[in-house]
């Protein structure tokens, strides 16, 4: 039992030092925002398989971006130095975040291309003009999360 524990610790180790990443707290966020929207606010209209769909969309992503970190760690583990094979593994790896999140997009665009709720959210706004400064410093706290360095000089 005690080993079956151990394994969640690892695995708790393991999404923190995904978090580290930039890409993998970019895509977080975004998936933060949007499940944050479609569970607050009743606008979108989504069947049980949309759900699903969204998120296995989601989890796609950050699966492909850990793998992909996990991948760009052993690879600078097995080959310190410049190495073309290096950079061509790492390369085909990025892409392969990059065909995960456009899917992604177009999973979200496809379930949740609803005008009506796009009026609505417009409506929200324009009726609680308050709630747009609000949602800015939410987005610039995200965008200071994920792009901690922004505007700094690296040395």
């Amino acid at each position: 039992m005690r080993a079956f524990a151990r394994s969640f610790r690892y695995a708790f180790r393991g999404l923190r030092l995904c978090l580290r990443e930039r890409n993998f707290r970019f895509h977080t966020a975004l998936a933060a925002y949007m499940f944050g929207y479609l569970l607050i606010y009743d606008w979108f209209v989504l069947t049980r398989g949309e759900w699903a769909a969204l998120i296995l969309a989601a989890a796609l992503v950050l699966f492909s971006e850990a793998v992909n970190t996990t991948l760009e760690t052993i690879v600078d583990l097995a080959s310190p130095g410049t190495h073309p094979l290096a950079a061509k593994a790492k390369d085909i790896a990025a892409g392969a975040v990059l065909i995960c999140s456009v899917c992604a997009v177009a999973v979200g665009i496809a379930v949740l291309w609803q005008p009506e709720a796009f009026r609505a959210l417009a409506a929200y706004y324009r009726t609680k003009p308050l709630m747009l400064p609000a949602l800015a410093l939410s987005l610039a706290a995200t965008g200071l999360w994920v792009f901690p360095n922004w505007g700094r000089k690296s040395t």
